[in-house]
């Protein structure tokens, strides 16, 4: 059976391009503005699917036949910590992933975005963004603005009279430790899948809790024994996990959660020797020196999942990109460590500086996540073929 095929946009350092290739999809192109992301492709593809420029004067159709279309439109005007400007910031790119979809017409469709995008002050145009991935066939006009268009797209919607391309379309709010990766990282996924295809969809379902660590680790020890260390004490939790924690003991079974513990920092680069300023153990394993704590910004828990790596607008952000150990010792993730976090293979190579990988790193979907969601859209359109 032929590999699905995917045409992939804004790309940045390839997280979700992975998933999707290890799911067995094949990849027709990338398109990436940022020349540093494309480096970092160029590192781990062929040259020849990667495409560095403005997504806004592409010509989606130079492909022919497209399974998938994917990608991460940029997140900046519905982060959490940006300007908050939404569809009136230029960087809004959704109109764009409309396009392709419009000229493309593949089988099916993933798109990520952060979780701001759910903000209430966003309610309208997120509707916007549905309905318009959902008739791909009905454009906006030069005449129209968007707030007309959905005016145009909601009448379409509830009449049930349209014989054009139509994608079933849902969205839901995933946070990535939920699924093994040991991150706590909540995005959006948008996935669209062509409605005369007739197959029915849906998200994987969770494999990882925070109750079965915690049970692991305060409940029984097994958690501590595995890594042959003694167990943290209470007075270093915080307040909600040891509310929790109490709820946990108080319950009456012996029985530990069905599901798996959330993968902790740990867990995932525990074993690593530690980073010196010379890169002795790995070339993209140095010391950055400078590490501090401040309110709000503390690291991340060695002992849970990480917070989520993060890309700032002016630099990264040292408080999500910072280890914090069980004495209190703090020090900044190497990006070996911050791929590790993001799941991405070790022999993957990102470009650029620090500053810059971990940019690329903090903007990237992790890979496993990609792969879960990618695997099991891929099995039931594959079915279908």
């Amino acid at each position: 059976m032929p590999k699905l095929s995917c045409l992939e946009l804004f790309t940045g350092a390839g997280g979700l391009a992975k998933g999707l290739e290890m799911a067995g999809i094949q990849h027709k192109a990338f398109v990436e503005i940022n020349s540093d992301a494309c480096l970092t492709l160029a590192n781990n593809y062929d040259e020849k699917l990667i495409h560095n420029t403005d997504v806004r004067t592409f010509n989606f159709d130079q492909f022919g036949h497209i399974d998938i279309i994917s990608g991460g439109p940029p997140c900046q005007p519905f982060s959490m910590g940006g300007k908050h400007k939404g569809n009136i910031d230029q960087r809004d790119m959704f109109p764009y992933a409309c396009k392709a979809i419009s000229m493309c017409m593949p089988q099916a469709f993933i798109f990520e975005n952060v979780k701001g995008l759910l903000r209430k002050s966003f309610n309208s145009y997120f509707e916007y963004i549905i309905l318009r991935l959902t008739y791909p066939e009905v454009n906006l006009v030069k005449s129209e603005n968007w707030k007309d268009h959905l005016v145009k797209l909601e009448k379409i919607h509830t009449s049930g009279k349209y014989d054009g391309v139509k994608y079933n379309v849902i969205f839901r709010l995933l946070d990535a430790a939920n699924y093994g990766i040991p991150q706590r990282r909540e995005r959006v996924f948008i996935v669209g899948i062509r409605k005369d295809l007739n197959i029915e969809w849906s998200f994987p379902q969770k494999s990882h809790s925070l109750d079965s660590l915690l049970w692991s680790q305060f409940v029984g020890s097994a958690y501590w024994e595995k890594h042959g260390i003694k167990p943290l004490e209470f007075e270093h939790l915080d307040k909600r996990i040891r509310q929790r924690i109490d709820q946990l003991l108080k319950q009456p079974t012996l029985f530990p959660p069905s599901s798996k513990p959330w993968t902790t920092v740990r867990d995932q680069i525990g074993e690593l020797p530690e980073p010196d300023t010379t890169g002795s153990f790995n070339t993209e394993h140095v010391l950055r020196e400078g590490a501090r704590s401040y309110p709000g910004h503390t690291g991340s828990y060695i002992d849970m999942p990480s917070k989520a790596l993060k890309a700032g607008d002016h630099g990264v952000p040292g408080g999500e990109n910072m280890i914090r150990y069980q004495d209190g010792r703090i020090r900044y993730y190497t990006t070996f460590e911050a791929k590790r976090i993001q799941t991405f293979p070790e022999s993957y190579r990102i470009s650029g500086s620090w500053t810059e990988s971990m940019r690329q790193i903090g903007n990237a979907v992790p890979v496993e996540l990609g792969y879960r969601i990618a695997q099991s859209l891929s099995k039931v359109i594959s079915c279908k073929a």
